[in-house]
């Protein structure tokens, strides 16, 4: 079972097939997914992805969060997840897909936060990574912004990413140093 997160403006509970109908409209909004290949036109492939990753035991700890405004607790606002990268690892990978409307506000590095928290405080990881596509710069400006540095070029189906990276040791010193 994940555990709840809050931070002064954040809910982030664990993601739920109630939240599938959220997400597939969050889907659907191509500036969201711009950058992420997936489904996200074929409304019934697009569907059974979501069901699988809902469903999906990653391992304890692991998996996604719905994340909600505090002020608005039923108003869904996107997803932070760790798991396997790519859901198969053997890495470990933080995301976070946000709904347009919340851009700009810092909620993907707030709710981000406690996330990483958890995986290195709870599950004693050693080191997260984030693949980000090239060009999809506000989501290179969150994983640095949460101490997370280009380490290598990687490749997501068949397109190149940048994997960024973390490790425990920066991460409890970038924790120290806010």
């Amino acid at each position: 079972m994940l555990p709840t997160f809050e931070t002064d403006r954040l809910i982030l509970r664990p993601r739920t097939m109630a939240d599938i109908e959220a997400c597939m409209a969050m889907d659907r909004d191509p500036e969201v997914t711009k950058f992420i290949p997936g489904p996200w036109d074929d409304p019934q492939a697009h569907r059974l992805f979501l069901t699988n990753r809902i469903q999906a035991d990653f391992g304890d700890g692991l998996g996604y969060w719905s994340v909600f405004a505090k002020d608005k607790p039923e108003q869904f606002l996107g997803w932070i997840l760790l798991i396997p990268a790519d859901a198969v690892g053997p890495e470990i990978e933080i995301g976070w897909r946000l709904n347009r409307l919340t851009w700009g506000k810092g909620y993907a590095t707030e709710a981000a936060r406690p996330v990483l928290a958890h995986a290195f405080g709870t599950l004693h990881l050693t080191d997260v990574i984030a693949d980000i596509a090239p060009g999809n710069t506000a989501s290179m400006r969150v994983a640095e912004k949460l101490g997370l540095s280009p380490a290598q070029e990687t490749e997501y189906l068949g397109q190149p990413f940048a994997s960024y990276r973390i490790t425990r040791a920066a991460f409890e010193a970038n924790s120290m140093a806010s």
